[in-house]
Formats: structure tokens, C-alpha cells, sequence
């Protein structure tokens, strides 16, 4: 086994369908799990979209698409890339989970990767490829995740005593 477990982030989710984001990281999560790379899947999301939790709607999606319930620990707390980690890292350290397939958006992956490295768990990418966007859209992620990595590099800093 390649992992301890894979973990996917959540996103925005909405009734009767998952939005092209939530539904490319559920499916290569689904997909990574099929191919042996973990026994564990991790679901993370908080945020309620329409009703519904972000953790809840790709569980039920993940074993839709062939993960067993019994494989999937839910992480309904966090609302931001910054608290998936941290409330994942609690979650899963007791556990003896440390090496995790981080499934996310591909250009979400650094600051994601980050932010679980950040909080002691040793995180490799299991990227979610996003199709072609225009340049503006490539644009406007890359000044919200470099705002939002140095925001999360000082929040984390701080919570860990400016180590």
C-alpha cells in the first residue's frame, strides 16, 4: 500500500449532481482506491451547499462508485484547505495515519500539500486534473491560492508556536 489512506478535499456540492470539481475528485478518489493505492478514503467538508454536507455528499458518491462504507472516514468540520488538514491530522493521527494521497484540483494541490505537511501528516499528490481554462480563470487561482497560502502559512505558523 502505497498510503495510509488517500483524503479528498471538499468543494461545493449542490442536489441531484456534483459540480464538475467535486465530481473529479470524487472520481480519481474512487479510482485511486480501486487501483490498491489505499484502504482508507478520508472524505473532508463542513460547508453545507443546498442542505448538504460537503463530506456527507462525496461519501455517498465515493460508495456509489464502488468504495465500501466501511473504507470511508468523514471529516465534517472544516470550511477551509486549512482546517481540512488540521481536522484531518486529528482525526487520523490516532489512527497511525501518516502518509496520505491528497486528492484535490491539480492547481489546488501546493497549497493543499502544504497545509497537511504544515500539520505533521507526510501528504503526496493524487491529483484531480482540471480541463483547459481560460487564462483569466488561471489568473484569478492563482492570486486566490497565493493570498491564501500566505494566510494559511501564518495561521499554521502561529498555531504551531512559530516553530
Amino acid at each position: 500500500m502505497p498510503f495510509d489512506a488517500l483524503v479528498v478535499l471538499g468543494c461545493p456540492v449542490r442536489r441531484g449532481a456534483l459540480p464538475p470539481p467535486a465530481a473529479r475528485r470524487v472520481a480519481r478518489a474512487a479510482r485511486a482506491y480501486e487501483e490498491g493505492l489505499a484502504t482508507r478514503v478520508v472524505v473532508t467538508g463542513g460547508r453545507v451547499w443546498q442542505g448538504l454536507v460537503e463530506a456527507d455528499a462525496f461519501a455517498g458518491e465515493l460508495v456509489q462508485g464502488g468504495v465500501p462504507e466501511q473504507a470511508l472516514l468523514l471529516e465534517r468540520a472544516s470550511h477551509t484547505t486549512r482546517e481540512n488538514a488540521r481536522f484531518t491530522a486529528r482525526l487520523v493521527k490516532p489512527l497511525g495515519i501518516r502518509r496520505v494521497g491528497l486528492v484535490t484540483c491539480d492547481w489546488h494541490l501546493p497549497r493543499a500539500l502544504f497545509c497537511f505537511r504544515r500539520v505533521g501528516l507526510e501528504p503526496e499528490a493524487v491529483p484531480a486534473p482540471s480541463p483547459e481554462a481560460p487564462l483569466w480563470r488561471w489568473a484569478s487561482r492563482l492570486v486566490r491560492e497565493g493570498t491564501s497560502f500566505l494566510l494559511d502559512w501564518a495561521l499554521l505558523e502561529r498555531a504551531a508556536g512559530g516553530r
